[in-house]
């Protein structure tokens, strides 16, 4: 009887915008302007890592990564959204949103694993000068970010498996721009306690241990910091780091902001809640891909050296 009442489902309508149409082409310029910066400011970093000899260390190894992982975060669910806004019936079919789900969920862990990694980089970088290229060695740092894209990947296989398990009795309209799994798991017809559970411990592997690994990383790193005698050499010592303490900060501060808030508990509100939810949900998913390129080339000198290299050389061939 499950069986044939999921197979009822075969697609799901997006609400998206669809209470407000006059936005909808606003938010369509605004947001491919945006995934538009994505893809040139990541697609630059990914360029000059792999290019630049000078950048072909463990931090920038992790950089590379991160630009790569924000293009492929934005790239599940952004064409999805400026569809919804051209199309009158904002319709996904049941495995179309089964992979947007997988993918989201995936790029979103390995985000967060990654970041506590290049914690750890800047932790030994700073605080064990001098044992920095037997630790963060390629033997070491490569292993590393595929562990984390296997463990989020298989991870996030498992959250889908289990949600696409469940009977959808009829229900299919979403209130989201895209398949948002909390969104989707409210629709079905079974009790999903399993899921919520499993997705608990699983937002406590990859989301909260790197959020304590990143806190006491960082703790270590401003201690070592402050005991260097000379201000010029705590502010040269702050300065490989800061970049990627801004990101963090970023990151989970509209993570923070997001969750954090409190609801509302006036019907009349309600709607104008569940907008503003959705449009905070998705500029966060293209919030930290946009500014990560931007923070990385204006706070780093390497950087900014070799985008400058890139570019002359790309004026020279024309």
């Amino acid at each position: 009887m499950e069986a044939s009442n999921q197979s009822t489902v075969t697609e799901f309508i997006l609400l998206g915008l669809s209470a407000h149409p006059k936005l909808e082409k606003t938010f369509f310029v605004l947001i491919l302007s945006m995934y538009l910066v994505i893809l040139l400011g990541n697609g630059i970093l990914i360029l000059v890592t792999i290019l630049d000899s000078h950048l072909r260390t463990p931090m920038y190894f992790f950089l590379g990564n991160l630009s790569f992982l924000d293009i492929c975060y934005t790239t599940s669910s952004v064409p999805l959204v400026l569809d919804g806004f051209l199309t009158p019936r904002k319709t996904i079919s049941f495995s179309g949103c089964a992979v947007q789900m997988f993918l989201s969920f995936a790029m979103g862990a390995t985000e967060c694993v990654l970041l506590g990694m290049m914690a750890f980089d800047r932790y030994v970088a700073i605080c064990n000068p001098l044992r920095y290229s037997v630790i963060m060695s390629k033997a070491a740092y490569v292993p590393m970010a595929i562990s984390s894209w296997v463990a989020c990947g298989a991870n996030s296989l498992v959250q889908i498996s289990l949600a696409v398990q469940l009977p959808f009795c009829g229900d299919n309209v979403i209130n989201h721009f895209i398949c948002e799994i909390l969104a989707v798991l409210k629709l079905a017809c079974a009790d999903i306690s399993i899921n919520v559970i499993s997705m608990g411990v699983a937002n406590v592997i990859f989301l909260g241990v790197p959020v304590l690994f990143i806190f006491v990383s960082y703790i270590f790193i401003l201690t070592t910091i402050l005991k260097i005698p000379s201000a010029e050499g705590r502010k040269k010592a702050f300065s490989t780091c800061s970049a990627h303490l801004t990101v963090v900060i970023i990151f989970y501060g509209t993570i923070l902001f997001m969750y954090g808030k409190p609801k509302s508990k006036d019907p009349l509100g309600a709607d104008k809640q569940d907008l503003t939810d959705k449009l905070i949900s998705l500029f966060y998913g293209l919030l930290t891909p946009m500014l990560n390129p931007i923070i990385y080339s204006l706070r780093n000198k390497d950087v900014k050296a070799a985008v400058k290299d890139l570019v002359s050389q790309k004026c020279l061939i024309q």
